[in-house]
């Protein structure tokens, strides 16, 4: 019994590396995209940051796989990470040496971080399904809200601060915005569905206000461009929803 309850323990761990690494992905993406209008050291040090964090839960989630995932799976997983990472590091050298991104590296890396979190879905579904990992409806609804707001983030942040926001708006198989937002949509009202209370009541409802005053920014991007606001408040939805989670996993 102590050996399988150690083994649930790892493969939740595994599940919270798992979302970590997605999320961290796109921010820093969405960091990036700031950097390159402005070149500003301190939103470099934001994109280092998220770099840092994904590379953390890579070696996380080789720690606690438990065997869930294959050595082959996640071999593929630190391939395409460091071809990320890679892509990266060409695409910062181009805005520190030249003072503006090459936008097909730009575009190329848009695009293997939409391949990246592709595999890294497809890996935490396969943890999350396994018959030893106990999955809550929730906790589910709030790191898909979580994965989908960073998503949007990088998105808003290509759409806003390329020179060429015509032609260039991020990965080729990425979602619309708007399409986005009514999933975003459909995600709070499963995590407003139940008979929520204390803090928990008072994190979702926080990241509900918050949603609500930028929903329509994000559904008419080209009425109500406002970046600053949108990446404020869209980091301040991911700190609730990271909240959400939490209080989420604490026994009841």
């Amino acid at each position: 019994m102590l050996a399988s309850f150690g083994t649930r323990a790892d493969e939740s761990v595994l599940l919270t590396d798992l979302h970590t690494f997605r999320i961290s992905n796109f921010v820093g993406l969405a960091a990036y995209y700031q950097f390159s209008a402005s070149g500003d050291t301190v939103i470099l040090n934001e994109v280092v940051a998220s770099v840092n964090s994904a590379n953390n839960s890579i070696n996380a989630i080789n720690e606690n796989n438990s065997e869930v995932l294959t050595e082959a799976q996640l071999a593929g997983l630190t391939t395409e990470f460091d071809k990320y990472k890679e892509l990266m590091r060409q695409n910062i050298n181009d805005v520190r040496q030249q003072g503006y991104p090459d936008m097909r590296l730009m575009s190329e890396m848009a695009n293997q971080a939409q391949a990246l979190s592709t595999i890294s879905t497809k890996l935490y579904t396969r943890a999350r399904e396994s018959s030893r990992t106990d999955s809550d409806r929730r906790i589910e609804a709030a790191r898909s809200a979580a994965v989908l707001m960073a998503q949007m983030m990088s998105k808003y942040s290509a759409r806003s601060n390329s020179s060429v926001a015509q032609t260039f708006q991020g990965a080729d198989t990425e979602v619309p915005l708007d399409e986005q937002a009514k999933v975003f949509d459909a995600l709070m009202v499963e995590l407003k569905a139940d008979d929520n209370a204390g803090g928990l009541k008072q994190a979702i409802d926080g990241v509900s206000s918050k949603w609500q005053f930028i929903r329509s920014s994000y559904i008419n991007y080209n009425d109500d461009n406002v970046p600053f606001i949108i990446d404020r408040y869209s980091k301040g939805i991911l700190e609730g929803l990271s909240e959400t989670i939490g209080l989420l996993h604490q026994p009841v």
